[in-house]
C-alpha cells in the first residue's frame, strides 16, 4: 500500500507519499481499500499540530473516506469482505489502504457513489445535530448560515430546507451566493460587498435570523449576534477564519438568545445510539433525494498537497475529494 505520512507535524509541505506494508486488521477493525477521501479544515489542522486531537507519530492524515472493506477482525460481524463503507476515523484516509474501528464504518446503501460517501459523514452530521438537535429548528422559521458555500454550509443548506425553515446563506463572492441559491438558499450576502447587519435586517423585516451557523467565526460573529431574532439560537460550529471571537454577554441578555455549542464528535462518542439513529435518517435522506454532497472537485490522491493548496485559497465550493 501506500498513504501521504506525517512523521512531523510542521504543515502540507513535510508530508512524503510513502510505501508501506499493508496491515492486517486485529480485533474490531476491518481493512478498507480506500476509493475516496475528502479534506476537511481538520486535516489540515492535524499536519500543522494545531488540532486537539494529537495522534502519535507517525500518522497517515485523511479524517474521512469511502472504500470497499477487505477483511475483517476478529469479532467483526455487521460487516463483510467486498462491503462498500463510509468512515470518519480522524486519520488514515490519505492513501490507499487503512485500518479502521468497525464500529465507525457507515455500510452503504446500494447506488451511494464513493466520492459522495467519502465528502457525506462530517458535514452531514455536525449540520444535523446543530439545526436538529442542538437549535430544535423548526419549520418555518429562519436561519441563517454564515460560510454557507463551504463543506458544513451548503450541508446546513439543504438540512434547513428539509426541515422547512427559511435560509439566508452569507458567503464571500458573487459565484459562492449563486451556488447557494442552486442548492436551495431563499436569499444570499455578499458579505464582502454588502454591510452584513444591514442585510439581514433587510431580509428579515427588522425580526433577525431565529438560529444562526456559523463555522466561520472571526469579525462576523459580533455583527450577525446582534441581528439575531427574539429567543434566536446562535451556534458555534467551528473557526475556520482562525481567530475565536469573544462575544459581550450582555447582547444575549438583550435578546433573550442562546450561545449554543455545537461539537458532534463527542456527542457520536457520548450518544452512540442517536448518533446512529441520525446517521440512518441522513441515508435515508440522501435516498429520496433530499440532500446530496456539493462536490468542488476531484483529484487524484497524489495530488494531496496541490489539493491543500486549493483548499488554502478559499476558492472550495463544498467538498475537495480525492480519490483512487
Amino acid at each position: 500500500m501506500h498513504a501521504w505520512l506525517c512523521e512531523n507535524p510542521v504543515g502540507v509541505d513535510a508530508l512524503t507519499w510513502k510505501e508501506m506494508s499493508t496491515p492486517q486488521p486485529k480485533a474490531g477493525e476491518v481493512l478498507i481499500e480506500i476509493k475516496a477521501a475528502s479534506l476537511n479544515f481538520p486535516d489540515l489542522l492535524i499536519v500543522q499540530n494545531k488540532y486537539q486531537m494529537k495522534p502519535p507519530l507517525p500518522f497517515v492524515p485523511g479524517s474521512e473516506y469511502a472504500g470497499v472493506v477487505q477483511a475483517v477482525g476478529e469479532g467483526v460481524t455487521h460487516l463483510k469482505v467486498g462491503q462498500h463503507v463510509a468512515c470518519l476515523s480522524g486519520t488514515g484516509g490519505f492513501g490507499t489502504h487503512t485500518l479502521a474501528p468497525a464500529a465507525l464504518c457507515m455500510p452503504l446503501p446500494p447506488g451511494f457513489p464513493f466520492v459522495d460517501a467519502a465528502a457525506f459523514i462530517m458535514i452531514y452530521a455536525t449540520s444535523y445535530h446543530a439545526l436538529v438537535d442542538r437549535a430544535q429548528l423548526k419549520a418555518g422559521e429562519t436561519v441563517l448560515v454564515l460560510g454557507a458555500a463551504g463543506g458544513v454550509g451548503t450541508s446546513a443548506i439543504q438540512i434547513a430546507k428539509a426541515m422547512g425553515a427559511t435560509v439566508i446563506a452569507a458567503a464571500s463572492t458573487d459565484e459562492k451566493c449563486a451556488l447557494c441559491k442552486s442548492i436551495g438558499a431563499d436569499a444570499t450576502i455578499n458579505y464582502t460587498t454588502e454591510n452584513l447587519r444591514e442585510a439581514v435586517k433587510t431580509l428579515t423585516g427588522g425580526k433577525g435570523p431565529d438560529v444562526i451557523y456559523d463555522p466561520v467565526g472571526g469579525d462576523f460573529a459580533e455583527p450577525a449576534f446582534r441581528s439575531i431574532a427574539w429567543r434566536g439560537r446562535y451556534l458555534v460550529v467551528g473557526f475556520a477564519s482562525g481567530p475565536i471571537p469573544a462575544l459581550p454577554f450582555n447582547l444575549a441578555l438583550l435578546k433573550g438568545a442562546s450561545i449554543v455549542g455545537v461539537f458532534w464528535g463527542d456527542f457520536a462518542k457520548r450518544e452512540p445510539k442517536a448518533n446512529a439513529a441520525m446517521m440512518m435518517e441522513l441515508a435515508q435522506w440522501y435516498g429520496q433525494g433530499k440532500i446530496k454532497p456539493v462536490i468542488d472537485r476531484t483529484m487524484p490522491m497524489a495530488d494531496l498537497k496541490a489539493a491543500f493548496a486549493h483548499m488554502g485559497s478559499r476558492a472550495v465550493k463544498g467538498k475537495l475529494v480525492m480519490v483512487n
